[in-house]
């Protein structure tokens, strides 16, 4: 058993905060904090309900030897851990690149796909960049991250990668989403990988995830500027056969321009007709959407994951949130890879996210964008128990620090998570009711050796 003692704010889910102490037990939150002194409106201490402990893991190691843990949160918020629903984990390893920063896509994807082949997408490579993603991630509080991977030599053992990625994941102690994505496979071999990756990494698994809840598996072309009506239709029926969430990008401004001149139509209308427009597809990007489109986009029950780490240095729009929240559809937070946003720090995101939106229609709550970095997109997993901490809920927990000089001054210190210190790092983090992230530093691995083997196979 694990107990968060003293928080100062306990942030249970977006219309619920606590005070007081966050109890976790085998895996799972068994209880959590006070009604707090009424101070914030959000406040609802009947929020218990509805929660949901599929997928959560049992990996609590005090649990299990029956030794009772106490983490001190005295002058801490805490909240849920945060989770990352649109990551390219190796591009963790190629960033700043030159010619990479708000250029034509045609000119970007070469740049990038010259520096993949220097390196050689080996599972080497795909293991460092994971480490490196993975522990940025964690380190800044996300605890569950979804990786579009999109490097797939023709002909290479992309089950070797694959495990490769989610190995090295799981030994940092992180939850991994990993999508079998394809940017301009071929079809065949595209779908051929993803039954043979399902096959080895969750074996007789329907529904995509493992039992721990550690790992999950989905499929998703990155768009149909890159990928065929087969391909979509192909890696579809790997999804229907396992049961997996299918994931594509889709109406960044030059998404729409290649849609346009490709087929004369635009990206949704694709989308479609080739059976992408459905309630177990989520779609990150979302730029250009016109309110028609969001009127469809809503009626057909898919999510979205909005990315303004990415699109606003490539110069690609920006997500009309606040207009997609508003029509009922579920809306997550992502980072993007390294290859368009140097940094995989979701909170940071978070905050651009809030900045921007008023550029495009009505402002966004911090609470609302924190909604967005947990729930939000733990909803476009099909998470029900990620991204809360109701009864029942995955214990994964981020404690943060709002003690010191960065928040002085702060009258709302969940607000002030995302408003003040804009490089915010958690104190603690905790996966499965196991810490992971202790006194700011990784449990299972030294940062340093990460980075250092990192650079040693890509020379940077």
């Amino acid at each position: 058993m694990l107990t968060i003692t003293g928080a100062t704010r306990i942030v249970i889910d977006e219309n619920t905060e606590r005070v007081g102490d966050l109890v976790l037990d085998g895996g799972v939150v068994v209880a959590g904090g006070i009604p707090n002194d009424g101070s914030n409106s959000n406040s609802n201490s009947n929020s218990n309900s509805n929660s949901s402990s599929s997928g959560a893991s049992s990996r609590d190691d005090s649990a299990r030897s029956g030794i009772n843990e106490i983490l001190d949160a005295s002058g801490c918020v805490v909240t849920p851990g945060l989770v990352n629903a649109h990551h390219h984990l190796f591009q963790s390893a190629f960033r700043t690149m030159p010619g990479t920063r708000g250029v034509p896509m045609a000119q970007w994807l070469p740049t990038m796909g010259a520096a993949y082949a220097d390196a050689g997408i080996t599972p080497e490579v795909a293991a460092a960049a994971a480490l490196v993603g993975t522990a940025e991630g964690l380190l800044s509080g996300v605890t569950t991250v979804a990786d579009h991977h999109l490097a797939w030599p023709s002909g290479s053992d992309t089950v070797a990668i694959a495990r490769a990625v989610t190995d090295a994941a799981r030994s940092l102690g992180g939850r991994l989403v990993f999508v079998r994505g394809s940017a301009r496979d071929d079809p065949q071999e595209a779908a051929a990988s993803a039954e043979a990756i399902v096959s080895a990494l969750l074996p007789g698994v329907h529904g995509g995830i493992s039992a721990d809840g550690m790992l999950q598996l989905a499929v998703g072309p990155a768009g149909v500027h890159s990928d065929s009506r087969e391909t979509f239709e192909l890696l579809g029926e790997v999804a229907a056969r396992h049961g997996l969430r299918r994931r594509t990008q889709a109406n960044e401004q030059v998404d729409v321009v290649i849609a346009l001149e490709r087929y004369g139509r635009r990206p949704l209308d694709l989308l479609e007709d080739w059976g992408w427009l459905a309630p177990d597809v989520t779609i990150a990007h979302l730029c250009a959407v016109t309110d028609d489109e969001i009127v469809r986009l809503a009626a057909s029950g898919i999510s979205a994951t909005h990315a303004p780490g990415c699109d606003l240095p490539m110069g690609w729009g920006i997500a009309p949130v606040m207009a997609l929240r508003a029509a009922d559809i579920s809306v997550g937070l992502g980072t993007s890879g390294g290859g368009s946003n140097d940094a995989g720090h979701l909170f940071a995101d978070a905050r651009l996210a809030m900045q921007v939106a008023p550029l495009v229609g009505p402002p966004l709550e911090a609470r609302d964008a924190i909604a967005m970095a947990t729930a939000g997109s733990a909803a476009g997993l099909g998470r029900p128990e990620l991204g809360h901490l109701r009864a029942g809920a995955a214990a994964d927990v981020c404690i943060w620090d709002v003690s010191g000089v960065a928040d002085a001054g702060v009258a709302d210190p969940v607000a002030g998570l995302l408003w003040a210190s804009p490089g915010r790092r958690p104190r603690h983090v905790i996966v499965a009711g196991r810490v992971v992230v202790r006194d700011y530093q990784l449990v299972d691995a030294d940062e340093a050796d990460i980075t250092a083997h990192l650079h040693a196979l890509v020379g940077r």
